[in-house]
């Protein structure tokens, strides 16, 4: 047997077992209670805050999540520096008190916290409890040996520590920016993240389901128990059955469960259909425990020849990374904000996301799972070797086993993540330290689940000189850009399989265009190398602005696309984002790597991908018709279902054209004359699609567009309204900057603004922004109380307007 056989088979092994993933969803159950609301905080520094009689009166009230580094203001001296995003960071203090009736049993009290940022360390009532330095991980305490009952508080304090900068290659928040829950146990329970489902078996007719449970008995004494466990349909409807007696003695004991489904519904992007299995614990008869664990089913492969399967045929990945920042809230987690960027995406044409580069929120997960995409699961962007300055390479030694650990329990139910990745870049791949670690990393995954191959992003494609690659420990090789150097794989690792794990890095700000569209610019063309930008610190959003290790959306998806062994590629980056701003110093604070800007308007490349990666009918025709008299101006077109394309320049038509191989736009280069551009896509001589663009006039009025007209009312639903800028007629002003104010009544309240311009210093946390090249974002965020929100928007000069909201 060959080693590219045996190289196949062992995958189709591995991923044989992984039919069959459940994704472990909050549980809204009376045991867990939303910890959310009513935290004092105080931004500095206090020794004594952590005691339990401090005087915090003056602290102010807030909700968590929460981000105090968006609430600053811009600076070139920012600690974090333009690469963090030029915002404060520091030391802050949490406090929140509480109260809990006596259980008429004994309980079990626990504090979870779904992820702070960072150095985090937990104190309740005066007690210690830990430390948790990585920002990005959730952790679990036992309040239960400290709690007061009855009229007596409890206090819990949290110090977060986010000082020592730079802490990361891009802007992290500071702060508890993820969720927090109170939760309640009897002595007997599934333990924590104690639940694991893989499917020896899965096909379209038949699953074989096998259930791993881990029960926790606090008490000293042993405890019989019956543990009852269901899977349920969508309606939920009972499809199988089992049950097992237990004697639980102290500390964790394990059982296992087996399940068949005939004619199941498998999981995909395209059908994302979810089970549920429920899990009930008796004692003596009486309900103790209850777990709820969605679940879904599929299986897929990796082959080194015909690239990626999934549920038994040939799947294209069509992937972003994405970095965890939700723009103008930062990274304070809004469930509704992270459902957004994925509607977005997913009208794309996007199947598949790299959490880049770190766990990321749960809650993010679970829409994955529930609105389908495929998600490489990512741990470290460091190892011991250091990439920011005062990264995790300090806290290496003594936490990565613990955190990597942590991630794998708390996500390995998602049917969503279908990769492992242990690292980003490694500098290690350089050296034979990569060994060791990487078959160390690799251990520890494959200790707690074997259903998942295990990759790491690779930027050295020679396979002599990558000793993460010679460590034999990666399952699926994962590639950086070099997209030139994909079509070498076959012969340079036989046998291998690969993934493009991120791609491009092509530059552009949304609405602002260079020419000749043709000439590509290279920004910078080497490390810190100088070049000729733009004094107004933009780039072009034609595909023809790159850095210098990166290339064109074309060009490189043109390699993905037509070879079957590539299964797919993962752009850098979906959404721009805080940080990162290459090729410019500060003011630039944002990236301009984005297919999406940061307040989740697309640019126009958006466009070739749906013409791509969707049945969807695109005619995009860009850019806008606003220049100077007779200047030569590129007309661009993506389109699709469609055979080619006529353009008309105020009526007269400068002939039809149709894309080349390998080319995904067709061009024109025509003077520019004041008046329309319309653009007619034909298929088989018969008209398909039609898009007209007029010569814009005066800045005139203000249009308002709200994503979502009605909300809840519970104090964090929000509705993103996008601000255009038109003239009388009710054409967008392509240049338009006016500020525009804005002013709330009612329930509700501007959560942040933006205007996608990547050098904008004006604080997100506002009332006011100018318009970027026409358009501008204010997001509104309901109260806890149900009514009418009425946004107002104005400026001098503009005819102003109102929309109105209705919060349930």
């Amino acid at each position: 047997m060959n080693k590219s056989t045996k190289r196949n088979i062992r995958l189709l092994m591995l991923l044989s077992l992984t039919g069959l993933i459940f994704s472990c969803q909050p549980k809204q159950l009376a045991d867990r209670q939303n910890f959310d609301k009513d935290w004092k905080f105080m931004l500095g520094d206090d020794s004594l805050a952590f005691q339990a009689g401090y005087e915090d009166g003056s602290w102010r009230k807030l909700n968590v999540p929460h981000d105090w580094s968006i609430e600053g203001e811009f600076s070139a001296d920012a600690p974090s520096t333009t690469e963090g995003g030029a915002l404060p960071t520091g030391i802050g203090w949490y406090r929140k008190s509480f109260r809990l009736e006596k259980p008429t049993s004994n309980k079990n009290f626990y504090i979870d916290f779904d992820g702070v940022f960072c150095n985090s360390e937990v104190w309740i009532n005066g007690h210690f409890l830990g430390k948790r330095p990585y920002g990005y991980i959730s952790f679990r305490y036992d309040l239960t040996p400290y709690l007061n009952y009855g009229e007596s508080e409890n206090i819990l304090a949290v110090r977060v520590d986010n000082s020592a900068q730079p802490a990361s290659r891009w802007y992290t928040g500071s702060g508890i920016y993820r969720h927090v829950w109170l939760v309640e146990k009897n002595p007997v329970h599934v333990a924590h993240w104690g639940t694991f489902v893989t499917t020896p078996e899965v096909s379209e007719t038949l699953a074989k389901v096998h259930l791993d449970i881990q029960l926790e008995n606090t008490d000293t004494q042993e405890q019989e128990v019956l543990v009852k466990s269901s899977v349920l349909d969508s309606q939920g409807t009972v499809l199988a059955k089992a049950e097992s007696t237990l004697t639980a003695t102290n500390g964790i004991s394990s059982l296992t469960q087996n399940f068949e489904l005939n004619n199941p519904a498998l999981w995909s992007p395209e059908n994302p259909n979810l089970y549920q299995v429920k899990s009930e614990v008796f004692k003596e008869g009486k309900l103790v425990d209850e777990y709820n664990t969605p679940l879904g089913l599929r299986w897929f492969e990796f082959t080194p020849d015909k690239g990626f399967f999934l549920n038994g045929k040939p799947y294209k990945l069509h992937g972003v990374n994405q970095h965890h920042d939700l723009g103008a809230l930062g990274a304070a987690v809004n469930t509704r904000a992270m459902e957004r960027q994925l509607e977005i995406l997913k009208e794309m044409g996007v199947n598949g996301i790299r959490m880049a580069h770190n766990p990321p929120a749960p809650e993010l997960l679970h829409l994955c799972d529930k609105m389908g995409f495929l998600v490489i699961n990512e741990s470290f962007d460091e190892w011991k070797k250091t990439k920011a300055k005062k990264g995790y390479h300090l806290y290496w030694d003594e936490w990565h086993k613990r955190d990597l650990e942590d991630m794998i329990l708390r996500d390995r139910n998602h049917p969503s993540i279908f990769v492992w990745s242990i690292g980003n870049e490694i500098p290690e791949q350089f050296d034979t330290t990569g060994i060791r670690i990487t078959r160390e990393l690799a251990d520890i995954v494959k200790s707690l689940d074997t259903t998942r191959p295990i990759t790491a992003a690779l930027t050295e494609t020679d396979p002599e000189k990558n000793n993460l690659y010679k460590s034999g420990a990666l399952d699926l090789l994962s590639f950086n850009y070099k997209h030139e150097e994909y079509l070498k794989f076959p012969d340079r690792y036989p046998g291998e399989c690969m993934l493009a794990s991120e791609n491009m890095s092509a530059l552009s700000s949304r609405g602002h265009y260079d020419f000749p569209s043709d000439s590509v610019r290279i920004w910078p063309p080497a490390y810190n190398a100088p070049f000729d930008g733009n004094p107004d610190l933009t780039a072009s959003s034609f595909d023809n602005c790159i850095a210098y290790w990166g290339a064109t959306h074309e060009d490189t998806w043109a390699v993905v696309k037509n070879n079957d062994f590539i299964p797919g590629m993962f752009i850098w980056s979906g959404f721009d984002y805080i940080g990162e701003p290459l090729p410019y110093p500060y003011p630039a604070r944002s990236s301009y790597l984005g297919i999406i800007d940061l307040c989740g308007f697309p640019k126009d490349v958006y466009y070739m991908y749906q013409s791509e990666w969707t049945d969807k009918t695109v005619l995009h025709l860009f850019p806008h018709w606003n220049w100077t008299e007779g200047q030569t101006v590129d007309l661009w077109a993506y389109y699709n279902n469609a055979d080619e394309v006529e353009l008309f320049v105020n009526g007269v038509s400068q002939g039809r054209k149709s894309k080349e191989k390998d080319q995904f736009h067709v061009m024109w280069r025509v003077p520019f004359h004041a008046g329309s551009v319309r653009a007619v896509s034909y298929k088989n001589g018969e008209k398909v699609a039609e898009q007209e663009i007029h010569t814009a006039g005066q800045a005139a009025k203000i249009e308002l567009i709200a994503d979502r007209n009605n909300i809840k009312a519970d104090g964090s639903d929000l509705s993103f309204i996008t601000v255009k800028v038109t003239d009388k007629d009710g054409n967008m002003v392509p240049d338009a900057a006016n500020l525009i104010n804005f002013n709330v009544d009612g329930e509700g309240f501007v959560a942040g603004v933006d205007n996608g311009y990547q050098a904008s210093t004006d604080p997100f946390k506002a009332s006011y922004r100018k318009a970027f090249n026409g358009m501008c974002l204010v997001i509104v965020q309901s109260t806890e109380h149900a009514g009418n929100i009425k946004i107002t928007a104005s400026s001098d000069g503009l005819e102003s307007n109102s929309l109105t909201l209705t919060s349930n």
